[in-house]
C-alpha cells in the first residue's frame, strides 16, 4: 500500500501550474491526433511531474511548506520507489509515441532528479538552478511535448516556428521560478541551498520578477503578431491583466510587511498565473481548429 504522506508528496494537482506549457504547445499544433494528445498529457501531468515532486521531496525531507502543501508530512521510504516507479511507468508510455519521445521523457527524469539528490543538488547553486530548471519545464518540455503530439522526429523540431514558442516557455519561467521560492529563505538557508531568490533578496526577487515578466510579455507579443495577428497578441495581454494586479497588489503588501511574502500569497499568484495562461492557450488551440 502506498502511505497517505506518499500520495500528498506526489502534488498531483501541482501539475496544474505546468500545465500552461502542454497547452501552449498544443495550441501551437495542428492537426493533432486525439489520442497522442490524451496520452502525451497524461504522461506529463499524471506520471512524469509527479514522479519528479516525489523524487525531490524524498531528499529535500522539507519541514515548512513547499508547492502546493502547506504543511509537507516526514516522507517515508516508499516514495522513493513510487517515484522511480512512475517514472518507469511515464518512459514505458513514451515509447507508445516514439521512442524519441520516452528519451526526452528519461532525460527529463534525470535532470529532475539532479535537483535535490544529495550527489548533485543543484538546488545549492543559485543561477545554475534557475537556469537549468527554466529551461528544461520550459523550453525542454515544450519541444517534448510538441513532438508527442504532433508525433514528429527530433530533426523536425529545428524549426524557428517551434523554437521560438519553446524559448518563451522558458522565458516565462524564468521570471516566476524565484518567485516560488520566495517563501522558503529560513528552510532554504538553514540547509544550505542558497537559491536566487535568497540572493536577490525579498524585493529583489519581485523586482526580478517584473522584468523578466515584462520581457515575457514582449516576446509572446513578438509570437501571436508574427504568427497570428496583433489582435492577438493585444488578447494575451488582456488575459493576463489579473496577474499583473494581483501581482502589483502583493507587492505594495510586502513592502510594508516582508512577512507577507509567504506560502499563502506565493500559491494565488501561481494560480492566477495558471489559470489565466491555461485559459488562453485552450482558447487559441479552439482557434486554430476552426
Amino acid at each position: 500500500m502506498i502511505s497517505r504522506s506518499t500520495w500528498l508528496h506526489l502534488r498531483v494537482a501541482f501539475s496544474f501550474f505546468l500545465l500552461p506549457v502542454f497547452l501552449f504547445a498544443l495550441s501551437a499544433s495542428a492537426d493533432v491526433q486525439v489520442g497522442s494528445v490524451f496520452l502525451v498529457f497524461v504522461i506529463l501531468h499524471f506520471f512524469l511531474y509527479p514522479a519528479s515532486n516525489g523524487y525531490n521531496s524524498y531528499f529535500d525531507k522539507d519541514e515548512d511548506s513547499i508547492g502546493g502543501l502547506e504543511k509537507p508530512p516526514t516522507v517515508t521510504p516508499d516514495l522513493y520507489y513510487v517515484a522511480i516507479g512512475l517514472d518507469v511507468i511515464a518512459i514505458s508510455l513514451g515509447l507508445l509515441i516514439s521512442w524519441e519521445f520516452a528519451v526526452m521523457v528519461f532525460i527529463y527524469g534525470l535532470v529532475s532528479k539532479a535537483y535535490s539528490h544529495p550527489a548533485i543538488r543543484l538546488k545549492k547553486y543559485p543561477f545554475v538552478s534557475w537556469f537549468i530548471a527554466g529551461l528544461f519545464q520550459g523550453f525542454f518540455t515544450f519541444l517534448m511535448a510538441y513532438l508527442g503530439i504532433n508525433n514528429l522526429k527530433i530533426i523536425q523540431l529545428a524549426d524557428f516556428a517551434i523554437l521560438f514558442p519553446a524559448l518563451l516557455t522558458s522565458v516565462m519561467l524564468w521570471g516566476s521560478y524565484p518567485m516560488t521560492q520566495i517563501y522558503q529563505h529560513e528552510e532554504d538557508t538553514r540547509r544550505g541551498d542558497i537559491t536566487l531568490s535568497i540572493k536577490l533578496g525579498i524585493s529583489g526577487t519581485f523586482y526580478f520578477t517584473a522584468l523578466i515578466f515584462l520581457l515575457s510579455v514582449a516576446g509572446f507579443m513578438v509570437y501571436y503578431t508574427l504568427y497570428h495577428s496583433f489582435d492577438y497578441a493585444l488578447l494575451y495581454v488582456a488575459f493576463l491583466l489579473p496577474v499583473l494586479f494581483y501581482f502589483i497588489y502583493w507587492l505594495l503588501l510586502v513592502l510594508k510587511d516582508k512577512r507577507q511574502a509567504d506560502f499563502h500569497h506565493t500559491m494565488r499568484l501561481n494560480m492566477i498565473s495558471a489559470l489565466c495562461l491555461n485559459l488562453f492557450f485552450a482558447f487559441m488551440f479552439y482557434i486554430n481548429n476552426q
